[in-house]
């Protein structure tokens, strides 16, 4: 697909200093002159433009983790750091589609951390890349401070990359889980599904983890077939996003239904249904009377106004 590194979070050509990231005195200067995202609690620091970076001497950090390093960016070596062990007077409130904002009193009072899902399309295409590289590995490091193999604490190494075990010398590594999402097609419709627990009026394109010792083509017909019942053909990969909520990447593919009767597994969906083109088009605009607009930014939304356009080649 030509068009696969457009999706939201996709690749940008930024260098990430991978060859610097065993360099503490060089890692030290460009903290120094750099620039630095916080982080709380999974929640960037978000600016009205953008993301709300500060510089590394900036109080804000006093008591966070030790920054990790993105790589550069405009010229600048940028960092993120976490934040989390400040504890706000009060904590914001959640809904099922995002984390609530969270000013801070030595933040700009236009400044909150704030749900990346809620803002990610509103971002540059480099910032929105920063911002899910810092989630990911700032919540990897947040779930994985013990060794999984003897259960000793573990310390950070190369600049946040990976976790050291002193205890019995494991090396850990930020880990990716493999999803599949699907645009699977009939003529001229498409399936989609909704979970028990969304907002009213959420559907999205079928998905699932891609299981040990599957093929992507193997898994895109087994969450199909395990979810609705339907059977798919040939499947055909897209896109790819990474999906840092908390450490996915999102596989897209194009598969063709052999069969077209829904038979539910109400463990996994609430409801599934064909949806003809012109009615997805209703949805994409927001227009249509049951079923809410997806996410802007997200591979789902992505895949069907590209397929509505014609632009899967």
């Amino acid at each position: 697909m030509r068009l696969a590194e457009t999706v939201t979070f996709g690749g940008t050509g930024r260098d990430r200093g991978h060859a610097l990231r065993g360099n503490a005195a060089e890692l030290a200067r460009l903290l120094a002159d750099g620039r630095v995202l916080p982080l709380w609690r999974g929640r960037p620091l978000l600016a009205p433009e953008g993301l709300g970076w500060v510089t590394s001497g900036d109080p804000l950090l006093a008591g966070g983790a030790a920054p990790v390093f993105l790589g550069f960016w405009n010229g600048q070596g940028v960092f993120a750091a976490d934040i989390s062990a400040w504890e706000p007077a009060q904590t914001p409130a959640e809904t099922a589609l995002d984390a609530g904002s969270q000013p801070h009193p030595l933040a700009p009072a236009d400044h909150v951390f704030g749900d990346l899902r809620a803002r990610m399309a509103a971002l540059s295409a480099d910032e929105a890349e920063l911002a899910a590289t810092a989630r990911a590995l700032i919540e990897w490091h947040r779930s994985h401070g013990f060794c999984a193999r003897c259960g000793a604490q573990t310390e950070p190494r190369q600049a946040g990359w990976h976790r050291h075990c002193p205890a019995c010398g494991t090396e850990h590594f930020p880990r990716t889980d493999p999803v599949v999402i699907m645009l699977v097609t009939r003529g001229n419709s498409v399936l989609l599904g909704r979970s028990a627990g969304w907002p009213e009026g959420m559907y999205s394109l079928l998905a699932g983890f891609v299981e040990p010792g599957e093929t992507v083509e193997a898994a895109v017909r087994r969450e199909v077939a395990e979810e609705t019942g339907v059977r798919c053909g040939r499947v055909d990969y897209l896109a790819s996003q990474p999906w840092p909520f908390p450490a996915s990447l999102m596989l897209g593919c194009r598969t063709e239904a052999e069969s077209e009767t829904i038979t539910l597994d109400p463990a996994e969906l609430e409801d599934a249904l064909w949806l003809a083109r012109e009615e997805v088009v209703e949805v994409i605009a927001g227009l249509h009377p049951r079923i809410r607009q997806p996410r802007r930014g997200s591979i789902a939304q992505f895949l069907l106004a590209n397929w509505l356009a014609d632009r899967l080649d």
